[in-house]
């Protein structure tokens, strides 16, 4: 089927492989019948062969309609947007089998389609997922979950990847997490149940725009801490399910008021060319109760795994200084209203890797909607990096905005 650009086609592409689990993560067929199946898209540039393959994969997203994978299609890049066992859906996401499925991707591109070369574009919440992945497929170390069940990435065989592109990439899912929750929660059966101190989208908190430093300081101490009561009670439930032996194992809850950030309504917090009172879902006030909020719903084996902000093993800065072999480029949004500016400094510190660059792409948000120059100069920027590091043969004419 030919895109609407019609100098690509996408290809359907399905995974299956055996797996045996204790009990049902997802609803439906898939996963439920000792069978594991994965579905993406290959963007196959028409008469453009190459021997390099771009994998885009999210631990939640299905990424193939996005303006930066198609954009890189239309520059006559070969690219793969994969979905894990959980696609669109994260409330039972457990980050370790994420790692096996990514795993399974990238032989798939080697094995059955003849790849030589697989290089990871880890955007937004991929960008933890790939570091994650390669940490482990260099030193692999991870035999179970946070919640003690096996998983183990040590046989997993997991193959490296040839290079990174971190692109408008967060730390990772435990961490961004928690600088987005709301602290002022005090019951988590309650939501209305708030602290008015920390309570700062309601115009009669006492704290208010701009915020001191110290200010902000003890509202991040607050939302580890809401962060850790909530992992928990997740490890106290699921030692006493161990202890009862009545047959139940898991139990899904809501996390109320997940998209709650200083950074958002004072653009003097952590700074960069994003706009105030916005974040990427929206006016944060009301992304704040919505049901799109980031971690809204979540089994306790999966906070434990992709959320909690002590326990999760795929946490960025962790996985980066695990990374020694591997090329790196970090492309970093000026402007992006999901990403913290923080974020990429922290992952560049970490980085074990001595081949690692950086860029800012001056003025881009996070989706790069209605900025084909931003767009475009991303675009050139992945193709003059892979040139460089001798991943592509040579330089497919880009489409110029």
């Amino acid at each position: 089927m030919a895109d609407t650009n019609e100098n690509f086609v996408r290809i359907p592409a399905i995974i299956k492989f055996a797996e045996q689990t204790k009990f049902a993560e997802t609803y439906g067929f898939s996963g439920s019948q000792g069978m594991t199946i994965l579905e993406g898209q290959l963007l196959a540039p028409k008469d453009r062969p190459s021997k390099t393959v771009y994998l885009f994969m999210h631990p939640a997203s299905t990424l193939h309609l996005l303006p930066m994978p198609t954009a890189l299609a239309s520059a006559g890049l070969h690219v793969l947007c994969a979905a894990s066992r959980y696609p669109k859906n994260d409330s039972a996401l457990i980050m370790e089998k994420v790692a096996i499925d990514m795993g399974a991707w990238v032989r798939w591109a080697r094995e059955e389609r003849g790849y030589e070369r697989v290089i990871l574009v880890g955007w937004s919440g991929g960008g933890s997922l790939s570091l994650f992945y390669q940490a482990q497929a260099e030193q692999p170390s991870i035999t179970h979950t946070p919640a003690g069940d096996e998983v183990d990435l040590t046989r997993a065989k997991l193959q490296p990847a040839d290079g990174i592109i971190f692109i408008a990439a967060h730390l990772s899912r435990a961490e961004t997490l928690t600088e987005w929750m709301d602290p002022s929660v005090i019951d988590e059966n309650d939501p209305d149940a708030r602290d008015l101190q920390l309570d700062i989208y309601n115009p009669e908190c006492p704290y208010q725009p701009p915020f001191e430093k110290s200010f902000v300081a003890s509202f991040r101490a607050a939302q580890v801490e809401r962060n850790r009561r909530i992992t928990a009670r997740c490890q106290e439930l699921l030692e006493k399910f161990k202890q009862r032996k009545t047959g139940e194992v898991e139990r899904s809850f809501v996390i109320h008021r997940t998209m709650c950030d200083p950074r958002w309504i004072d653009t003097t917090v952590d700074p960069n060319d994003r706009k105030a009172n916005w974040c990427f879902l929206g006016d944060p006030r009301i992304a704040n109760t919505a049901p799109a909020g980031l971690g809204r719903y979540s089994s306790l084996r999966s906070w434990l795994s992709q959320w909690s902000y002590d326990l999760s093993n795929a946490k960025g800065p962790l996985n980066a200084a695990r990374i020694h072999r591997t090329p790196v480029i970090q492309i970093e949004n000026s402007a992006d209203d999901a990403v913290p500016a923080t974020h990429n400094p922290t992952i560049r510190a970490a980085l074990a890797t001595k081949d690692k660059e950086h860029v800012v792409i001056k003025g881009a948000t996070h989706y790069y909607l209605g900025q084909p120059e931003q767009l475009a100069q991303c675009i050139n920027t992945v193709i003059d990096w892979s040139i460089r590091r001798k991943l592509i043969d040579d330089r497919p004419a880009p489409k110029r905005a």
